[in-house]
């Protein structure tokens, strides 16, 4: 919606669950860097708060505006169901001048564009639907029992980013780019171990090495 607003359009927005957004950075510092560097030393839900006051203060209260915050704490809940907070990169702006509409609920597509919960019915151009995105794993990967039915890794986090046969993942944590960098850091350092190992053999055994990164294995 803000690339559109950017470019002249008039978008309107449903936001259909919850959802916590936050400042992109604080004071020049990166939010999720703050929160991941204060989780070090307090306990989550302080985090939670720190990071909920902060919002309140750089981005006022999203309720008003239609954006509906969850219960549960920002980090929690991302940890506990990888559902990531929206970093505010100008949209709020836009929401508060009326440039972005936030609207309820669609109650029904028509011929011209929608009808909303309220009563309103609008005309659209076009209509995106945002509706998310799962790993698409098992439709391809035979012959592994690494990956549940959902496509997630059978063995939780921090251990579930190296199968069997020279099988990697990347990013299925459900914790954001943190957890990405997590399972980049254990594959470079265990194909690092490999490849010493393979230097030392002779020059005609094989090393092969399966990599698979949620960017590439996701539907939308």
């Amino acid at each position: 919606s803000l690339d559109l607003c950017r470019h002249n359009a008039l978008p309107h927005l449903v936001a259909r669950n919850t959802v916590h957004m936050l400042p992109r950075d604080i004071f020049g510092f990166s939010t999720f860097g703050v929160a991941m560097t204060l989780n070090k030393w307090l306990p989550l839900k302080l985090v939670d708060k720190f990071l909920l006051l902060v919002s309140s203060f750089f981005l006022g209260n999203t309720n008003h505006y239609g954006i509906k915050r969850p219960k549960t704490g920002p980090i929690e809940l991302k940890l506990a169901t990888g559902k990531t907070p929206v970093l505010d990169v100008g949209q709020i702006a836009q929401i508060k001048s009326g440039n972005i509409k936030v609207m309820e609920g669609v109650k029904e597509i028509t011929r011209n564009g929608a009808k909303f919960m309220d009563g309103q019915e609008k005309e659209f151009e076009a209509i995106i639907l945002a509706t998310g995105y799962k790993s698409n794993v098992p439709s391809w990967l035979k012959g592994s029992d690494f990956f549940t039915k959902d496509g997630m890794p059978k063995t939780p986090f921090p251990h579930g980013w190296k199968g069997e046969q020279g099988l990697y993942t990347v990013g299925f944590t459900r914790r954001g780019l943190h957890g990405t960098y997590f399972d980049a850091i254990k594959i470079s350092e265990d194909i690092t171990s490999q490849w010493k190992t393979v230097k030392s053999k002779s020059c005609s055994d094989s090393h092969i090495i399966n990599l698979i990164s949620t960017t590439t294995l996701n539907n939308v």
